[in-house]
């Protein structure tokens, strides 16, 4: 993005978002027994347990993004035989932890997020990033992790208070309005008060804040009702 360019985005705090959300996890992981570490998550196939895994498993990426070296990250990942693209990491992260005693993985996460935010933050929101993509800034970059965490909060059922519900719904919609027209998507987006509208290839259709949220990151049920096209035009961040 360039410096004349007007960020969409500049009224939303990335990094406190991601404290925000990085600390509702915590707080949500800290109370779990052993039965709610086993149960199952929204991911298919995964647990809640395995979601932590995924996340701490992770911040090996984004700490070879913040190094530099991601030509070192993706070395390890083929001498560790973790192929598959960023899939085949995602099952390698969890499957290297399924055996570690869970508040292991809880303080690795713990401490390895906490650089990333730290770092991220420091490193300010116009500073750039080195990723798998290419640069790119880094209050951007940290907008696609509060979203991926608001989602992993919601697949393992990390609660969400009445008063704060709105304002993160609201945030996570301007993210994935930002992410469609980013990726070119052709997806027209308006966003009101009283919900979204979408237009894509002579579809359209309005919708609720908290559906568009979850059409953006791939969480709408199967048998939801919305057009199975549509639901592929929406999903932009998962």
């Amino acid at each position: 993005m360039t410096p004349e360019s007007k960020d969409p985005l500049a009224d939303l705090d990335p990094f406190d978002i991601f404290d925000a959300e990085a600390t509702r996890l915590d707080r949500h992981f800290s109370g779990l027994d052993d039965e709610g570490w086993n149960r199952p998550s929204r991911c298919e196939g995964w647990s809640v347990r395995d979601i932590l895994g995924h996340l701490a498993g992770e911040e090996l990426y984004n700490h070879a993004c913040l190094d530099g070296d991601l030509d070192g990250f993706f070395a390890m990942l083929a001498r560790e035989g973790a192929g598959g693209g960023f899939n085949g990491f995602n099952q390698w992260c969890v499957r290297q932890r399924r055996d570690v005693p869970v508040e292991e993985v809880l303080e690795e996460w713990r401490r390895a997020n906490a650089e990333t935010r730290e770092r991220m933050r420091s490193l300010g929101r116009e500073a750039e990033l080195q990723t798998s993509a290419g640069p790119y800034p880094v209050g951007l970059q940290a907008f696609h992790y509060d979203s991926e965490y608001a989602t992993h909060a919601d697949d393992v059922g990390a609660p969400v208070s009445d008063g704060e519900a709105g304002g993160r719904a609201w945030w996570r919609a301007r993210v994935g309005e930002f992410v469609l027209g980013e990726q070119g998507s052709g997806v027209q987006v308006g966003l009101t008060a009283e919900g979204v509208s979408v237009r894509v290839d002579g579809m359209s259709e309005r919708l609720p804040t908290d559906v568009f949220v979850e059409a953006t990151v791939g969480r709408l049920p199967d048998d939801h009702p919305l057009d199975g096209g549509l639901k592929d035009a929406l999903r932009c961040l998962a």
